[in-house]
């Protein structure tokens, strides 16, 4: 076990895990229909391979590309295609999706689970077309395609299990480390064959000492390392994690295997787990969903494509009806406009906040107090990029870093003059390309 680290540009920030880390994880009611995106990961958006009318079962391969950086789409639900069309997207606004009806069946063309022998027969590259044709992506917010992460083109010397979760309200990872410690392990394990790894060190935070503990009772590879972390936002952020645990630093422009290391979060190992020992693509996930107006808060197993109207159902009686819906964590996920929106791959979270608990705030003129880049994780200048965007100078905002930043939100969480910073980055990002 290795001591607690020295940590700059973290802060200390209100947890608010308590309404849901000692919820088992349950299995969320079967959705009449689901939306399933044909986009839910970086890169290239998919083309549908199903029609209308077409009959479908649990697991199928319904979207997919033929080039570039994608991942591929499968059915949550055996049932029929009604419908391919625009449908309200958590990130991206609209996006057309795949509107698959349940016929409350569980059929599934997925085959009889992989024996431990043919496991263990599996080369590299074959893991990695089994994750790729499971549609695995980064499932701790990013959404990037998993299998290009297990075929660096550099050597990796280390490989970080990210299980920090340093988004207050969302447990969902924290419960996986509880009840799927096991599994992680395994998957850790075809993810040291694809990288061929010398270390391994699993992060995680000093306030899961119950996670720490049942991790300590799994690993018997004496080249595991538990790094215990102290709980401080953005701990869980890759460069962040690479920073504390290795001592490299993850240069503007570079990526993480240029320091010799990958990091995977656990929900995404856990899939890849399934995947290769269950023969299970990606259609579910674990979401936390929580709120003060609901009266039963929980970390539910949902399929992709359910609407959060139908995981309101699920935490029912409501103390009142939200006044504002988060998809994500506070600190980086997206309020949204309705509740017809789809859980994606990337959804970690949804958390339903009261009207008292909204706080009205109104920008103020930046007042130079350089707070925001004080406080900044990766060292850029949020209040430049900002006041470069207001004058639509995007080759500024590009010089000030913007293209570097991880979105965490810690500057305008910040900013005394309640300036929407992270806003601002987010525009230039998508104006720069």
């Amino acid at each position: 076990m290795v001591s607690l680290e020295d940590l700059s540009f973290m802060v200390r920030i209100e947890e608010k895990k308590e309404s849901t880390k000692d919820k088992p994880i349950q299995k969320a009611k079967l959705p009449s229909k689901v939306y399933i995106p044909l986009i839910q990961h970086t890169g290239k958006e998919c083309s549908s391979i199903v029609e209308r009318r077409e009959k479908v079962r649990v697991g199928q391969m319904i979207a997919t590309s033929d080039s570039g950086i994608f991942s591929p789409i499968h059915s949550s639900v055996s049932g029929k295609v009604v419908d391919i069309a625009d449908w309200p997207h958590p990130v991206l606004g609209r996006k057309k999706a795949i509107v698959v009806e349940s016929d409350g069946g569980e059929e599934s063309q997925t085959i009889d689970y992989r024996s431990q022998s043919e496991i263990e027969k599996l080369t590299a590259q074959q893991i990695r077309e089994i994750v790729f044709e499971a549609g695995i992506v980064g499932l701790g917010g990013a959404g990037f395609p998993t299998h290009i992460k297990l075929a660096p083109p550099k050597p990796v010397d280390s490989f970080i299990l990210n299980g920090c979760e340093c988004e207050p309200y969302l447990t969902c990872d924290f419960r996986l480390m509880l009840e799927k410690t096991r599994e992680i392990l395994l998957g850790v394990g075809l993810v040291l064959k694809c990288l061929g790894a010398r270390d391994v060190y699993i992060a995680i935070e000093e306030n899961k000492p119950e996670a720490i503990k049942a991790f300590e009772r799994e690993i018997q590879n004496s080249k595991f390392k538990i790094q215990i972390l102290r709980s401080q936002y953005p701990q869980g952020g890759e460069k962040q994690l690479i920073k504390n645990i290795l001592k490299k630093e993850v240069s503007s422009g570079s990526l993480p295997f240029d320091v010799g290391a990958v990091v995977h979060n656990v929900g995404t190992v856990f899939s890849i787990y399934e995947a290769v020992y269950l023969n299970k693509p990606l259609y579910e996930r674990v979401i936390t969903v929580t709120g003060k107006v609901l009266e039963n808060s929980k970390n539910l197993l949902v399929r992709i494509g359910t609407p959060i109207k139908d995981l309101i159902e699920e935490c029912r009686p409501l103390k009142e009806e939200p006044a504002k819906v988060i998809v994500g964590g506070p600190m980086m996920g997206a309020s949204q406009y309705t509740l017809d929106i789809p859980v994606i791959k990337s959804t970690t979270g949804i958390i339903f906040f009261t009207e008292e608990e909204i706080e009205e705030t109104k920008e103020e003129f930046c007042i130079r107090c350089g707070e925001c880049i004080v406080s900044c994780p990766i060292r850029i200048y949020p209040n430049l990029i900002s006041l470069a965007v207001e004058n639509k100078r995007w080759d500024k905002a590009s010089d000030y870093g913007a293209k570097d930043c991880i979105e965490c939100g810690l500057c305008s969480y910040i900013c005394p003059a309640k300036r929407s910073l992270i806003g601002a980055i987010k525009k230039a990002k998508i104006m720069i390309g």
